[in-house]
C-alpha cells in the first residue's frame, strides 16, 4: 500500500500535466489502483523511487503542462525524467528536498527560468540533463559543490555568466555548448576527470593551456566558437581524444605536439596559429588548418599520407605557405579532400576546394612579403 503523502503528491503531479494529442501515458494512471503498478512509476515498499513521466519509446508526442512542486514530497525518489514534450513552467525548488535523489533529467522540453540554487542540496546527484530548455540566468555555483556528480549536461539553454567551479572527483561528462556563457575557465576549475568537454557556441574567453593540460582524460573536446586565446599545449595531442574541436577562437602562436598525433579528426581553423606545420599532425585522418597564418613548406610526410590515402580532408587554405613538394601529374586518391589555395605559392595541383574557401587561387604577393618581412 503506497504511503498517503507519495499518493497524493502524484495526485497533483497528474492533475498538472497532461499527454499531448497522440500520446497516451496517462491512461494507466487510475487513482482507484495501485500507483505502483503505473506506467512510470516504480516504487520499493510504500515509496516511490523512480518516476520516470511520458512514454520513452522514440516518436513519442510527450507531455504538457508543469511540473508540480509537490514532487518535493516524494521523499525517497532516486531518479526523476521527463521525455521530450512541451513541459513548461519554472523547476520547483522543492527538488532540493529530495535526499537520495541521483538522477534528474528534464531535456528537450519548454523549462524556463532559473535553475534552481536549492539543487545543490541534493548531494547524491549524479547525473543533471536540463538540456534543450530555456532556462536563464547562471549555473549556480551550488551546482559545482555536488560531490557525486559525474554527468552535467546543459547545452541548448539560454545560460549567462561564468562557470562555476566542478569539485566532483568523479565527474566526466560537462556539455555547456549552445548557450551564452562568458568568462574564462579557472587552471583548477575542472576535475581531472573529465572525459568529455562541450563548451562550443558561447562566449568563452581567457588561455586554456594550463587547464587543458591536467585533463589527460579527455576522450572528447570541444571549445568552438568562442573567443579563448594563447597558445594549445603540445601535451593535448598525447591525450586519449578521438576528436578534437578548437576552431574558431583566438588561439595564437605554433602548434608542436609532442608525438605522431593519433587523433582521428583535430580542427584548429579560424584561429591566429602560426609557425610550419608540424611533421607530427600527418597521421591526423581529417585535418583542419585553414585560415591561420602558418608559413614554411608542408611536410613531405603529408604528401605520403596524401597518396596513400591515409588522410581523408587536408584543409591548408588561406594560409601563408611558401609549398609543398608534390608531383604536379600525380592523382590524388578520390577518398581525399585537399585544398592548398590562397597561400604563398602556385599550386602544384589544382583541386576541388569548398565554396567559402573563394575563387582566388594564391595570395596576393604584396601580402605574402609584408608576412615574412
Amino acid at each position: 500500500m503506497l504511503d498517503p503523502i507519495d499518493f497524493l503528491a502524484l495526485q497533483s503531479i497528474r492533475k498538472s500535466l497532461n499527454d499531448l494529442p497522440g500520446s497516451n501515458y496517462f491512461a494507466s494512471w487510475d487513482f482507484t489502483s495501485d500507483p505502483c503498478n503505473f506506467a512510470g512509476v516504480y516504487c520499493d515498499g510504500d515509496k516511490v523511487i523512480a518516476l520516470n513521466l511520458g512514454d520513452p519509446r522514440a516518436g513519442s508526442p510527450g507531455l504538457t503542462g508543469r511540473v508540480d512542486p509537490a514532487i518535493g514530497k516524494l521523499s525517497a525518489l532516486a531518479e526523476f525524467t521527463i521525455v521530450p514534450g512541451r513541459v513548461i513552467g519554472y523547476l520547483p525548488s522543492s527538488l532540493s528536498q529530495l535526499k537520495y535523489l541521483r538522477f534528474l533529467a528534464v531535456s528537450r522540453n519548454f523549462i524556463s527560468g532559473e535553475i534552481p540554487a536549492t539543487l545543490g542540496q541534493l548531494r547524491g546527484l549524479q547525473t543533471l540533463d536540463l538540456s534543450f530548455n530555456q532556462l536563464t540566468g547562471a549555473i549556480p555555483f551550488s551546482v559545482g559543490t555536488l560531490p557525486a556528480l559525474s554527468n552535467v549536461i546543459l547545452c541548448h539553454n539560454r545560460l549567462t555568466g561564468s562557470v562555476p567551479p566542478f569539485v566532483s572527483q568523479t565527474l566526466t561528462r560537462l556539455d555547456l555548448k549552445h548557450n551564452y556563457l562568458s568568462g574564462s575557465i579557472p587552471p583548477l576549475g575542472l576535475p581531472p576527470s573529465l572525459q568529455y568537454l562541450s563548451l562550443s557556441w558561447n562566449r568563452f574567453d581567457g588561455t586554456v593551456d594550463r587547464l587543458l593540460t591536467r585533463l589527460n582524460q579527455l576522450n572528447y573536446v570541444d571549445l568552438s566558437m568562442n573567443r579563448f586565446t594563447g597558445c594549445i599545449p603540445g601535451n593535448l595531442f598525447t591525450f586519449p581524444i578521438n576528436n578534437l574541436q578548437l576552431q574558431r577562437n583566438q588561439f595564437s602562436g605554433p602548434v608542436q605536439p609532442l608525438d605522431q598525433v593519433t587523433i582521428p579528426t583535430v580542427d584548429l581553423s579560424f584561429n591566429r596559429l602560426f609557425g610550419e606545420i608540424s611533421p607530427m599532425l600527418s597521421t591526423v585522418q581529417t585535418l583542419y588548418l585553414n585560415n591561420n597564418r602558418f608559413t614554411g613548406q608542408v611536410p613531405g610526410s603529408f604528401v605520403d599520407r596524401l597518396l596513400s590515402a591515409s588522410i581523408q580532408i587536408l584543409y591548408l587554405q588561406h594560409n601563408y605557405l611558401t609549398g609543398i613538394e608534390i608531383n604536379p601529374t600525380v592523382e590524388i586518391p578520390l577518398t581525399t579532400s585537399l585544398c592548398l589555395q590562397y597561400n604563398c605559392m602556385v599550386l602544384p595541383v589544382e583541386t576541388p576546394c569548398p565554396l567559402k574557401a573563394g575563387k582566388q587561387k594564391t595570395r596576393p604577393t604584396a601580402q605574402c612579403i609584408a608576412w615574412r618581412g
